[in-house]
């Protein structure tokens, strides 16, 4: 069984049900997605979790509309510097998640590009912050997906972030906002994606 999550329905309004898949809308952000997959993922055993949604790209990352695959991802967990944060008594953050390594080889065949993502609590509005995470190494911005990532993790369970570019990330007037363009998009890598030979067999 696959589980399939998103933030919000309008990001999954192309999915035609099947069998061997569950949909799962989380909310928007990281504290909801993480809540809503907890809870799903211990009342029922899932083979693979798939966090799907639109996303912003920083300059270079890739093109409004384009379908990627995040290969991992990162939360902004850090002082406003950027610079990491002290913690006490050795004690370590977790702040880094991947997707299903295989999956995301099998994408990259088919042509899709493998971005790194940054999961925010605060959507990216001026070129300085823009520049900020991406000299951080960010390509893709979302609010959920660092969180659907690391609950899997904890539950044992396989996962990949497939998300569909509907913005460039900088000044809100010059972010060329398309979400159908996101959408169709995410459409594109996630029929790809269910062709893939090791999605199939899932199902057998």
């Amino acid at each position: 069984m696959i589980l399939l999550t998103a933030a919000v329905e309008a990001e999954l309004g192309f999915w035609q049900s099947r069998d061997g898949v569950e949909v799962l809308i989380t909310g928007v952000g990281p504290v909801e997605a993480s809540c809503a997959l907890a809870a799903a993922l211990a009342s029922r055993e899932y083979e693979l979790v798939i966090n799907a949604g639109i996303a912003g790209a920083f300059d270079g990352a890739a093109a409004i509309g384009d379908g990627v695959v995040v290969d991992h991802d990162t939360i902004d967990l850090a002082l406003e510097s950027g610079e990491p944060l002290a913690l006490p008594l050795g004690v370590t953050l977790a702040d880094h998640a991947a997707s299903d390594s295989a999956l995301v080889a099998q994408l990259r065949a088919k042509g899709f590009s493998a971005l790194h993502g940054i999961t925010v609590t605060h959507v990216t509005a001026s070129e300085k912050r823009a520049q900020a995470l991406r000299e951080r190494g960010a390509e893709v911005e979302s609010m959920e997906g660092f969180a659907v990532l690391r609950a899997a993790a904890r539950a044992g369970v396989r996962a990949i972030e497939l998300r569909g570019i509907s913005n460039r990330c900088g000044d809100r007037a010059s972010s060329d906002w398309d979400f159908a363009a996101g959408v169709a998009g995410l459409r594109r890598i996630m029929d790809a994606f269910f062709e893939l030979p090791r999605v199939e067999e899932i199902f057998r």
